[in-house]
């Protein structure tokens, strides 16, 4: 009987470790180092009549010192379009962190475009250690916009660990 009481509390623990190491993170490499990640991204807002806009994007940071995440301090965007050179980021610093080798996400993107506020909102999108490459695409924000696709590549190069 003894060995039938004990079976639900074997239970619970082995529940509770696994769902633990569910919501473990995986951590970012380097850690405590400075990265500027340039690329691109276009965004579609109520400022472009919700057309897409494409613009190049540069991410400035540092990786936290336990690798749990990398803080994006300032982000510039340029490029041909004259609403490349409008957006004011908003909600900075960014929080990035990643769940597992392949995802992550981006706390409070936010910023403004003309007349138009876009977020604060989490952006969710993958990461490849093979291409060094954080990428996201159909991200709604709130403030009617979506950013349609992003692609970055940090430098030093990141290595997500499980």
């Amino acid at each position: 009987m003894k060995s039938i009481k004990s079976l639900p509390s074997f239970a619970a623990l082995a529940l509770c470790l696994s769902v633990s190491s569910m919501a473990s993170a995986a951590t970012i490499t380097p850690v405590n180092s400075a990265f500027t990640a340039p690329g691109t991204i276009s965004v579609s807002s109520p400022a472009s009549l919700n057309l897409p806009v494409t613009c190049n994007i540069t991410f400035k940071g540092k990786t936290a010192a336990d690798g749990s995440y990398a803080s994006i301090d300032s982000v510039t965007v340029s490029g041909s379009n004259t609403l490349c050179s409008v957006p004011q980021m908003t909600g900075l610093p960014w929080k990035l962190t990643v769940s597992s080798t392949t995802a992550g996400k981006v706390d409070g993107v936010g910023f403004k475009i003309l007349s138009s506020t876009c977020g604060p909102s989490t952006v969710n999108g993958s990461w490849s250690n093979a291409t060094n490459t954080l990428s996201a695409s159909n991200q709604s924000l709130a403030g009617n916009c979506k950013i349609n696709s992003l692609s970055v590549k940090p430098t030093p190069a990141f290595v997500v660990n499980p």
